[in-house]
């Protein structure tokens, strides 16, 4: 079994899975009980996620866990911004406002 990634945020271990929407979502790699992502893992051994629904709730071999992004410890806003991926062009910026290199 592979063994987890660490968040470059927060360094605590999650798991990279892919959404029924096909985007990447990193949840915390132990499940909970209290977790709002279902994920198991398909036949090629890709972590797969999605929401659990009334009409498709959980089945026998998901589990339960929580999307890495409610529980980074990372600190605001910049760390949880790295921890979704995301870049903050607003220092660039404004050193390009500014003349700046």
């Amino acid at each position: 079994m592979p063994r987890p990634s660490h968040c470059a945020a927060c360094g605590a271990a999650i798991r990279w899975t892919i959404t029924e929407a096909g985007k990447r979502l990193a949840v915390d790699a132990a499940p909970h009980p209290e977790g709002n992502t279902a994920v198991a893992r398909d036949g090629r051994g890709t972590w797969l996620s999605r929401r659990p629904t009334d009409e498709l709730p959980l089945t026998g071999w998901e589990r339960l866990h929580r999307p890495h992004v409610a529980t980074c410890e990372g600190g605001e806003p910049e760390p949880r911004t790295r921890c979704l991926g995301l870049l903050d062009l607003s220092e660039a910026r404004r050193r390009r406002e500014a003349g700046t290199p």
